[in-house]
């Protein structure tokens, strides 16, 4: 039962799971294997009962924490709710950004032009949100030109970093909804992506990984990293 998740970290009340690319946090399906949850609940075998206390896309990758005691997951929940965990993310993105650093600033909300229903955008009566960047590597390879990211978003918007990177003229890799043709998204949910449609996406899932969690609770600090997979590692080393 050990293989159904990565365990990072686990104690009495606290189990952190590197979740893979591809899997939902919450069921979708009737397999007990098709989501996080239903995957940490056949770990656990009734031992305890799961709780999410932070979520990330079906496609992004990385670190996220479950509670196994009740009063647990208030008290983390309380401190995302409050903004007080700090998150670093790794993007790999296309073309070659030229600022070391910076900080996207724009307003996002639900994107009215769009087929796909949970699809945001950046608009001016938008909520405020703010996205830091720092360049970690630049590289080459047959497809093009692309940049490794560390990504620290400062607001917590439904698929902020993502769209602010698109924004920015620099899409995630693999981002099918927010890379340049939703119609990606819209074919992949039906299972009809062709072959050219995944040549231009170049890799499976978008290239976002959540590889840092950190925050104060219980009277010390708490910190929690993941390694990227390795089709994420090895694009990004340029093989």
């Amino acid at each position: 039962m050990e293989n159904l998740v990565a365990i990072i970290h686990e104690d009495t009340g606290l189990l952190v799971i590197n979740k893979p690319a591809g899997l939902v946090c919450h069921p979708t399906k009737t397999d007990a294997y098709s989501s996080l949850i239903s995957r940490v609940r056949l770990y656990l075998d009734g031992a305890a009962k799961p709780h999410l206390v932070n979520r990330l896309d079906r496609e992004t990758s990385g670190v996220v924490l479950l509670a196994k005691q009740d009063s647990v997951a208030r008290d983390l929940r309380r401190i995302w709710e409050t903004r007080q965990a700090h998150k670093g993310y790794l993007a790999i993105v296309h073309g070659r950004i030229r600022a070391e650093q910076g900080v996207i600033d724009a307003p996002l909300g639900r994107d009215q032009q769009s087929r796909v229903a949970i699809k945001d955008c950046v608009r001016p009566d938008g909520a405020p949100s703010q996205t830091e960047f720092r360049v970690q590597r630049r590289f080459t390879r047959a497809e093009g030109e692309f940049t490794l990211l560390r990504i620290v978003p400062r607001t917590g918007r439904k698929h902020q970093i993502r769209i602010h990177l698109a924004h920015a003229g620099h899409p995630n890799v693999g981002d099918k909804l927010y890379g340049g043709d939703e119609n990606h998204a819209l074919d992949f949910v039906k299972s009809r992506l062709t072959e050219e449609q995944r040549r231009r996406l170049i890799l499976p899932n978008q290239a976002l990984h959540a590889s840092l969690v950190r925050f104060f609770w219980r009277g010390a600090e708490w910190q929690f990293e993941a390694e990227p997979e390795d089709g994420f590692t090895q694009f990004a080393s340029g093989h």
